[in-house]
């Protein structure tokens, strides 16, 4: 059973979820959240220690199990030797979309989150999220870079960068309203779409 403590805790995180997600950082004031989550300031500070501490454990929350599968796969992908691009864009692309598209309708909460703050207009912003994301990212850029002896790594980089966009415009589930997508909200589906499109864009765009 869950402690009052605990409670408020929760409703904080998912109040400053929803409207970081929805009004930025800096559009978002704390008395908003607090309001909403009814909860008052002495409970953020109580909890988190400020606005920025709060929106830092919210990233955490958020992240942290996507984190931890990506470094688990990647874990058991390299002590088996070198592993493929293929498998690579695997380990990483699932639990990202695990992220958003297994947690029913919690995900487009999470998703519209994270893309708000991963490409905030602050820099600090987008540097609190990357510290939270950036160890575990940085690990699979070289992997990738190692898969791929051939190519230049500024190539390899570039085509990275864009794996990172097109899975956050995923996550965002924009796609389910194009013309002629279906089957958008099926996760496995999505994935396996997701993973041959880009395996095909780093064999075509980095062949030597």
């Amino acid at each position: 059973m869950e402690t009052p403590v605990e409670s408020t805790r929760e409703r904080l995180l998912n109040v400053a979820e929803q409207r970081f997600g929805e009004g930025g950082y800096e559009g978002t004031s704390l008395r908003a959240i607090t309001v909403a989550a009814a909860a008052n300031i002495a409970a953020v500070n109580y909890h988190f220690g400020s606005k920025e501490a709060l929106l830092r454990a919210a990233v955490a929350r958020a992240m942290g199990p996507v984190n931890i599968e990506r470094r688990r796969r990647l874990d058991q992908l390299e002590a088996k030797g070198q592993p493929t691009p293929e498998e690579l864009i695997r380990a990483f692309i699932e639990p990202g979309l695990d992220l958003v598209l297994r947690r029913g309708e919690r995900g487009a909460v999470v998703a519209r989150f994270i893309g708000r703050i991963a490409f905030d207009p602050s820099q600090r912003i987008r540097d609190l999220y990357a510290a939270e994301s950036d160890p575990i990212e940085a690990r699979y850029l070289a992997a990738l870079q190692a898969a791929l002896p051939h190519a230049a790594p500024e190539s390899v980089a570039f085509g990275y960068v864009n794996m990172l966009g097109l899975l956050a415009l995923h996550q965002s589930q924009a796609l389910s309203r194009a013309p002629g997508v279906e089957d958008a909200e099926d996760p496995g589906k999505l994935a396996e779409n997701l993973i041959a499109f880009l395996v095909a864009a780093f064999d075509r765009g980095l062949r030597a």
